[in-house]
């Protein structure tokens, strides 16, 4: 059988992809940042296991400590986050960067299990999930004992990247998650030097042809700048180094669309647990 299980939160809000590579994981942290800058409080838990990228985004080092009674994680507090990923439980933390995470399906359970519920998250608003791409253990285990608001599916205008967003779209349909919206990432290159857009992962607004026929709401197309790729690198996110950019209020308004959704479905009762069923 299957539990659900909860922490101090209104809402737990998943951030996946169909494919890998199309800046999720950016998109997460920044959005985290981003809710917190509009007033709510906000966890992030790095749940791609497999390549867990939250802690060189935000800057974290070391490995988590437990509370002084020693029964629960403490997670990291930076930016105004509360922040847990896989690489902070590492016995040398400080290697995560090269070691990698090899874990077997009971034990992915056992571990989302660990970061969830042995965790001191205290009070929260929003529990942001930073999802290992595509529709694997990971997201399954969590549409089956977590009450999930919904997800956020993050993807570029790529047909390619598109194809895999249908797929994500009807994982979550089945598991009984509602989509909240889709992301462009990488919508546009917007050159440093001039200012000039390039669409190189196709036609800017491509995702928005799919978001109307999936009748899904298209919730932003953010661009890639080479700003956005160094505050990545550096451990501080854009939305913190550069909060009056436009590439950082695009994040800063697909937190206000996040929230006035939240809002608007006033979604406080949990769902019953869905049916899987094996294709």
């Amino acid at each position: 059988f299957f539990f659900f299980f909860f922490v101090n939160e209104q809402h737990v809000i998943a951030v996946a992809s169909g494919k890998g590579g199309v800046g999720k994981s950016t998109v997460a942290v920044n959005l985290s940042v981003a809710l917190h800058h509009r007033g709510q409080r906000v966890g992030l838990l790095d749940a791609d296991l497999y390549g867990p990228s939250v802690p060189t985004m935000l800057g974290i080092h070391g490995k988590a400590e437990l509370t002084d009674d020693g029964t629960l994680i403490r997670p990291a507090e930076r930016f105004g986050l509360r922040a847990l990923s896989i690489a902070m439980l590492m016995k040398n933390a400080d290697s995560s960067k090269t070691q990698p995470v090899i874990l077997r399906a009971p034990m992915i359970v056992k571990t989302l299990d660990q970061m969830l519920r042995q965790v001191a998250w205290g009070e929260l608003d929003v529990l942001v999930l930073d999802l290992p791409p595509g529709t694997g253990d990971v997201q399954l285990s969590l549409a089956q004992r977590v009450a999930l608001t919904g997800a956020v599916i993050v993807s570029t205008p790529q047909e390619v990247a598109l194809q895999d967003v249908r797929r994500a779209i009807t994982m979550f349909n089945r598991v009984g998650v509602p989509v909240l919206g889709l992301v462009e990432n990488m919508s546009e290159f917007v050159c440093a030097k001039c200012g000039h857009a390039s669409q190189i992962f196709g036609p800017r607004g491509g995702t928005q042809h799919d978001a109307h026929q999936l009748n899904t709401p298209l919730l932003a197309q953010l661009p890639l700048t080479e700003r956005l790729r160094e505050s990545c690198d550096n451990g501080t996110p854009i939305t913190i180094s550069h909060p009056h950019q436009p590439d950082s209020l695009a994040f800063l308004e697909l937190a206000q669309r996040i929230i006035d959704i939240l809002h608007t479905n006033n979604n406080t009762n949990h769902p019953d647990s869905p049916t899987i069923e094996t294709v």
